[in-house]
């Protein structure tokens, strides 16, 4: 699962540098000017290779009232009871506040993670603050400077600590089966269909849009199996711009996405394919799991409409390449044997751990019955493939370029492996690795024979010169 972090603190204690620091980018904006980050800002950081944290930003919580300060505050304290472990800020320059004690307390309460972490220690002005703290109940304190890097690798150290702490704790309590993330807009009938499908009043329904506003899972049995569905709520346009509850209501969405083992995207076939329907696509695809896309709501269709929606530009996008697509009624229980079914194969698809002989079969066979292009004059040769992990499916074909291989040609091989290994619906990734040189960094020494011929040969040139 995708783990959140939330940057707490009073304005202008350096937020927003940190964040950036953190996610390596310059997403938020950094200024003396004081409450200058009003709205949320998100990003991603990752320490090392394992693992993916989402970083959330948020405005100054203070006891200043200002025209945007209850707004703020409110969606501050949001981000701190989505995340799972949230970063205390405090200004190490100046004297611990009013606002700063009332805030620690505050984030004590929430039973949540958190780390206490004293910025600006480069300022050579030196406040009490840590030694306040201490005195309050805090625990350890992490001293850095964000705008000079001081300390962000030690902070980065005690964050994975946190999550693998966290990790371990929860272990015990993670449902076991297969995980199902059931993604659409508002009102697509996911409730519905997970109610009507586990046969279970689990979810509340209603014909308003974003009912649902959290991910819940919903566990159930099926031909002797553990499965799990992951209602999630219905994503909207513009969320990023949205009421804060939307906005993490996306987030949790995207949670969902991430800890799937395969995606359910649901589509209101009487409303046809429009285009945020496209974009959650393009979206959960980014994340290499397999999607299934189910069209609801088809007993309001005639035959007549059907072939109309097929027809329509928007059915016919590339986001929708190579999905299978299956027809239910989540209200009178229609297609979902079929749906099941489809979900189970794929899913095991997804899985399948292909071998190295049956892919340089292939491999063989796409490169001989095409002619394979050149790079800068020299042509494209492909040693041998291997298979290289799920989610996605990744293939790794060794050959004498990593790097500058036509989009067309990639696309053609990813086409050809999918059709003949039956791969729809399922994320397929190829990968090409430079082999390397044996040689390269070694010097050939010669032999004793070797040295006696090169002495002679250069004694006989020297001669033939005079």
């Amino acid at each position: 699962m995708l783990n959140t972090i939330a940057i707490l603190g009073r304005p202008n204690v350096g937020k927003s540098s940190l964040f950036n620091k953190l996610t390596k980018s310059r997403n938020a904006i950094v200024s003396d000017f004081s409450g200058l980050t009003k709205d949320r800002n998100f990003g991603y950081a990752a320490f090392n290779k394992d693992q993916k944290y989402l970083v959330i930003d948020t405005g100054g919580i203070g006891s200043d009232i200002t025209e945007f300060s209850a707004a703020i505050t409110y969606q501050a304290l949001i981000a701190a009871e989505d995340s799972n472990l949230i970063l205390l800020l405090i200004d190490a320059s100046e004297e611990l506040t009013s606002d700063d004690i009332d805030l620690f307390q505050l984030i004590r309460k929430m039973n949540k993670n958190f780390l206490v972490v004293l910025n600006k220690i480069d300022i050579k002005k030196r406040s009490n603050a840590k030694e306040d703290l201490l005195k309050h109940g805090s625990g350890e304190i992490i001293e850095i400077s964000a705008e000079h890097s001081i300390g962000i690798k030690e902070l980065q150290t005690h964050i994975s600590e946190q999550f693998i702490e966290l990790s371990n704790s929860n272990d015990n309590e993670e449902l076991s089966g297969t995980k199902i993330a059931v993604i659409g807009r508002p009102n697509a009938g996911k409730s519905t269909f997970i109610n009507q499908f586990t046969k279970q009043d689990r979810l509340i329904i209603s014909d308003i849009p974003g009912t649902t506003i959290d991910s819940i899972h919903v566990p159930f049995v099926f031909d002797d199996e553990n499965f799990i569905f992951i209602d999630t709520a219905g994503i909207r346009k513009k969320y990023k711009q949205s009421h804060a509850v939307e906005y993490f209501s996306y987030v949790r969405a995207m949670h969902s996405v991430e800890e799937s083992d395969i995606v359910l995207m649901l589509i209101d076939a009487s409303e046809g394919i429009v285009d945020q329907d496209l974009r959650i696509l393009n979206l959960i695809r980014g994340y290499g799991k397999p999607v299934v896309v189910a069209l609801n709501k088809i007993d309001e269709l005639s035959s007549g409409d059907l072939i109309d929606l097929k027809e329509t530009k928007k059915f016919q996008n590339s986001a929708l390449n190579n999905l299978v697509l299956v027809k239910i009624s989540a209200l009178h229980k229609r297609g979902f044997k079929k749906l099941f079914n489809t979900l189970a194969s794929v899913n095991k698809l997804a899985k399948t751990k292909f071998s190295t002989g049956k892919l340089n079969k292939l491999l063989l066979m796409f490169t001989t019955s095409t002619n394979t292009p050149s790079i800068s004059g020299r042509q494209i040769k492909m040693r041998y493939v291997h298979f290289g992990g799920i989610h996605p499916t990744k293939f790794i074909i060794h050959s004498n370029f990593s790097s500058k291989i036509p989009s067309n040609y990639k696309r053609y091989l990813i086409n050809s492996f999918r059709e003949e290994l039956n791969l729809n619906s399922v994320a397929l990734s190829i990968i090409f690795k430079k082999g390397d040189n044996p040689f390269e960094g070694k010097k050939n020494e010669l032999s004793s024979r070797q040295i006696k011929k090169k002495k002679r040969l250069i004694k006989h040139v020297k001669k033939s010169k005079k």
